[in-house]
């Protein structure tokens, strides 16, 4: 495998990281108007994402950080082209990271209640401008051939960024329940695992649908296959949630992400950018890559420093695997999320 292969690879796993820890952690925050029918059980699952909430994001920076060390004209390219939503992802991560450390800023339930909601509202933007940024990088931009956006500061967004967006946002739902079912009991954990069994069918839809409009336009046999693995994922992971294996359920509606995930990237290689003006003006990662001695460094680099990083992450993570019960009646105690 040659170095611009490889980091092509790192990319899509990097970003698909991202999804797939953000994605529980933007679902249960979505969940909260939803789920959290008392004080004490919106608390409660806040205290579930606590701990892992803001390394989550961390995912984001260096999937973004590796596009631009490795393939500077993809990041050309990309963000001006989809500048907007980047821009509203950008103010949803910080009103929401925001939300996270002022709600303990005082005991009056209101301040609480509206801390919460804006939370929830940040997450829903943030989620839904992730999946509109990479909707419409997967399935095309209005790019010429040197690479620049052709139109307004919408040009870049129609069909394709919406299907993204509700995408993201559709899986991030039933993520989010399915990862309360897992990590707290009680009413809570009864009531998530029955929103996760009505809407994991439905909540795969966009995201299939997404994947497989990727795999009609340039998929191979392989990614096809990766594709039936994503749809035969989601009927595991209800047949799961009916049987009240969370565990289970839980790892199957991850493996719906890395599927598709898969999917995508393996049907788009080695295109990074397509043009919807004309083929010929697709972004390549021939084009767009720095040069092999650059990638060189930057493989050492991350052969030393990534396995760290993924070490202390998998710690806390292993911390914090207990489950989590609402105490009624101490709605104060329970809010104290860890941050």
């Amino acid at each position: 495998m040659d170095l611009q292969t490889l980091w092509f690879a790192a990319v899509a796993v990097l970003w698909t990281g991202f999804l797939l820890l953000e994605g529980f952690d933007f679902g249960v925050a979505a969940l909260l108007p939803v789920l959290g029918r008392r004080t004490a059980d919106r608390h409660l699952m806040l205290r579930t994402i606590g701990p892992v909430w803001d390394g989550n994001e961390v995912w984001l920076i260096t999937a973004t950080g590796a596009v631009f060390a490795a393939f500077p004209g993809w990041y050309a390219t990309w963000l001006p082209a989809l500048y907007l939503p980047f821009v509203v992802v950008l103010l949803g991560l910080i009103v929401r990271a925001v939300a996270f450390e002022w709600r303990h800023g005082s005991h009056d339930p209101r301040w609480d209640a509206a801390w919460t909601r804006v939370i929830t509202g940040g997450s829903l933007v943030a989620a839904a401008g992730i999946g509109a940024a990479l909707g419409a990088t997967t399935l095309g931009l209005p790019v010429d051939g040197s690479g620049t956006r052709v139109g307004g500061a919408l040009a870049g967004l129609g069909w394709s960024s919406l299907l993204g967006a509700v995408a993201v946002v559709a899986y991030s739902l039933v993520h989010g329940a399915l990862f309360l079912a897992l990590k707290t009991d009680g009413p809570l954990r009864l009531r998530a695992r029955a929103f996760a069994l009505r809407v994991s069918p439905v909540g795969a839809l966009p995201l299939l649908a997404w994947a497989g409009l990727v795999q009609l336009r340039s998929g191979t046999l392989v990614t096809g296959l990766l594709w039936l693995v994503a749809a035969l994922a989601v009927v595991v992971t209800w047949t799961r949630v009916r049987l009240d294996r969370e565990g289970q359920a839980f790892a199957g509606w991850a493996t719906v992400l890395l599927a598709s995930a898969a999917t995508l990237f393996g049907a788009a290689y080695p295109v990074v950018v397509p043009s919807t003006i004309d083929p010929a003006f697709d972004v390549t990662i021939a084009q767009a890559s720095v040069s092999d001695y650059t990638l060189t460094v930057m493989t050492w680099v991350a052969a030393v420093g990534l396995p760290v990083v993924l070490a202390y992450q998998a710690w806390t993570y292993w911390v914090f695997r207990r489950r989590l019960t609402a105490e009624p009646g101490h709605d104060d105690a329970s809010a104290q999320v860890a941050a």
